[in-house]
């Protein structure tokens, strides 16, 4: 079992930057590959980014390219998405993601095996 806490959600101007963390816990960090997921009401929850266990690779939306940065601190079991120039379209709950399957690819919903409850997170025009 994996137990993740995220943090650093709120509201934020248009433009401006949001930091979010997910701490990890029940198994080794380093084991575990991880990624960030957003939902909006009445959507489908999508990908945002996502990063292999040793931190060596990422991806990332083609929406989020070049604005957001996913990164990991493995001593502290932490999770980071940091997201700059931030835009209203934005808006929705972000979602920590943990432990891949290996099967279906980073990006995919059903790769992931444990979740976050999900933080709001809204960018006003």
């Amino acid at each position: 079992q994996v137990q993740l806490v995220e943090s650093g959600g709120g509201l934020v101007q248009a433009g401006g930057s949001l930091r979010l963390s997910c701490v990890a816990s029940g198994r080794p960090f380093s084991n575990i590959a991880t990624g960030w997921f957003r939902q909006n009401s009445g959507k489908e929850r999508e990908f945002v980014a996502g990063i292999s266990r040793s931190g060596g690779s990422t991806y990332y939306a083609d929406s989020v390219k070049g604005r957001f940065t996913i990164s990991r601190d493995n001593a502290k079991n932490t999770v980071y998405l940091q997201m700059n120039s931030l835009k209203p379209e934005d808006t929705a709950v972000y979602y920590c993601a943990a432990d891949r399957t290996y099967v279906y690819g980073p990006s995919a919903l059903y790769e992931y095996r444990y979740w976050g409850q999900g933080m709001q997170v809204t960018v006003s025009s």
